[in-house]
């Protein structure tokens, strides 16, 4: 049996009479970048902070690496997180944050460094966060979510503010990451650029519409990823 690193099953959200997510279910293979897309208001946030304990389901249930998050020894060597919401304090430095972010997770003092490093901030460390640009917030996020040497990183919209050099970079960090053996879960909006890093597409709307490999979503027709996401979407019920 193939390993996953994430495993989402029968997973259902609901806020009062609001169901955000009914019956959600896909797999995150290791080493796989999977891109997990959806209009605004589809569930992906939702699915997203599930699957990393941030909110209880209703139902279903989210595992990470064979366990629910909150059971897992040293979470942040599994896992690292960046998705909205997950804010700065605009008044301390680049470095502070993640220093805090070190503490918080046990990991070695070289390790601020090192992110700094492997997001293009190395020479902004010292500089109070609320200076940042969005696109350097960004990978400020990215660098607190790779504090722990996670083998997993889940993504939330990473390329929101990222100008064209960034979001190229963007691309080939996560390809990177996912050729050295890590396992990638990103959502976004930047269809054009999730074709050209991701292995396999979970596309929902409140359901799966699909679950599987990019080839076998677009085919061998040379449709794009585009035409073929609002095929399912235009044409889901809400």
């Amino acid at each position: 049996m193939d390993k996953h690193a994430i495993e989402v099953r029968g997973l259902t959200k609901r806020f009062g009479r609001r169901t955000a997510v009914e019956g959600v279910s896909f797999v995150v293979p290791t080493g796989a970048v999977v891109g997990l897309l959806g209009p605004n208001g589809a569930g992906k946030s939702t699915t997203l902070r599930s699957i990393v304990g941030l909110q209880a389901p209703t139902s279903g249930e989210s595992l990470v690496d064979g366990v629910p998050f909150d059971e897992l020894d040293d979470p942040a060597s599994h896992v690292g997180v960046h998705m909205d919401g997950f804010g700065f304090e605009g008044g301390i430095t680049a470095r502070r944050h993640l220093e805090i972010c070190r503490i918080a997770t046990g990991a070695e003092r070289a390790r601020v460094d090192a992110v700094l490093e492997e997001v293009g901030l190395a020479g902004e460390g010292d500089r109070r966060v609320r200076t940042f640009s969005t696109g350097m917030a960004q990978r400020l996020g990215l660098a607190a979510a790779l504090i722990g040497s996670p083998q997993t990183l889940i993504l939330d919209e990473p390329a929101n503010g990222l100008d064209p050099d960034g979001i190229r970079w963007l691309r080939r960090f996560l390809r990177a990451f996912a050729t050295r053996g890590g396992t990638v879960l990103v959502s976004s909006h930047q269809l054009g650029e999730l074709e050209q890093i991701v292995d396999q597409v979970v596309v929902i709307k409140r359901r799966v519409l699909f679950t599987g490999p990019l080839e076998d979503l677009v085919g061998g027709g040379g449709e794009s990823l585009e035409s073929r996401y609002f095929d399912l979407v235009e044409g889901a019920t809400a």
